[in-house]
């Protein structure tokens, strides 16, 4: 049994205010899900920023003005499928790199490499599996210049000083002058973001659900799965989605491995995910407290997202 799992889990629902990381979303169901999500036509941040990577990889590698063969260490690395663009421009214009893509699902990183050793037979790939701070520290301590990905607005997930200690995380872990690729949802029409994450289909619903059958078989729990629902809303003003699961009834459940009873009331809600988004003057703030500088930012034609290029500060 996976302790730190088992030790959130019992805390987040311990808690006087339930809430579940949105980190353990993917097992690897949960990862086939959230393919689905990036696959739907509301979620506009897959194809806003796979249109940055198809139509402007040659201008974020000049930018990267590295004069030597360079690491690009993917944190999170999924499918790999806006990557692709990115790998597929440098590989054609012959710069020597090597692709470190980390990921804590087994199940993406094989299907990632054996789809990109088909596609890119020529790309250096040295996968990882596993936590991604662990992964970075290790490859920190060579000399090769590194540009980090993290991609798909990973940051909006962590509150204001959570993402604040990851980044200067990122930072410690990076040498002088490494530059980091970051994904940032930008603030837009409310009802833009909200479709994206309220899907008619069910899709998210299914996806915050399927961390309830997670906890059912990792932890030996009796969830019953249509007695919970889903809900989430957008704040237009602090730019916040908060995403929510619904107990529809009063209920207890049992976690056998942990030896728990958890009790809900009817509409109690469980916290599962933040998804922040920011304007470019919070971006730059928020660059600056961890100790980069932005080079540029990166946006697609309908300045929805931008995949904004950092460079670790002397």
């Amino acid at each position: 049994m996976n302790n730190t799992f088992a030790n959130d889990i019992l805390k987040g629902l311990t808690a006087k205010k339930k809430h579940l990381s949105s980190k353990y979303f993917y097992d690897d169901n949960g990862s086939r899900i959230f393919q689905e999500i990036m696959q739907m036509p509301e979620y506009y941040l897959t194809d806003s920023e796979f249109e940055i990577l198809s139509l402007q990889s040659k201008q974020i590698v000049e930018a990267l003005e590295f004069k030597q063969p360079f690491n690009i260490i993917e944190l999170g690395a999924g499918d790999g499928f806006k990557t692709f663009k990115l790998l597929e421009y440098l590989v054609n214009a012959e710069i020597e790199f090597n692709y470190v893509p980390i990921d804590i699902s087994q199940e993406a990183i094989t299907i990632l490499s054996n789809k990109l050793k088909e596609r890119l037979p020529k790309l250096s790939i040295q996968p990882k599996v596993g936590d991604y701070f662990e992964v970075l520290n290790e490859e920190s301590k060579n000399e090769i210049p590194s540009l980090l990905l993290f991609l798909g607005s990973n940051i909006g997930n962590y509150l204001k000083d959570e993402a604040i200690n990851l980044l200067k995380l990122f930072n410690q872990n990076m040498n002088v002058n490494d530059k980091l690729l970051i994904g940032i949802d930008l603030k837009k029409n409310p009802l833009t973001i909200h479709n994206a994450y309220f899907d008619k289909e069910g899709v998210t619903k299914r996806f915050n659900l399927n961390l309830l059958i997670r906890i059912n078989r990792e932890l030996n729990a009796d969830f019953k799965i249509d007695d919970f629902d889903f809900y989430c809303h957008y704040n237009p003003v602090n730019g916040e989605v908060k995403s929510y699961i619904v107990s529809l009834k009063t209920q207890t459940v049992e976690i056998k491995k942990l030896d728990v009873t958890i009790e809900f009331d009817q509409n109690e809600l469980i916290w599962t995910e933040l998804s922040k988004k920011y304007d470019l003057n919070e971006i730059e703030a928020l660059a600056g407290e961890a100790n980069f500088s932005i080079n540029n930012n990166f946006l697609d034609c309908k300045h929805y997202f931008t995949d904004s290029l950092w460079v670790k500060k002397a």
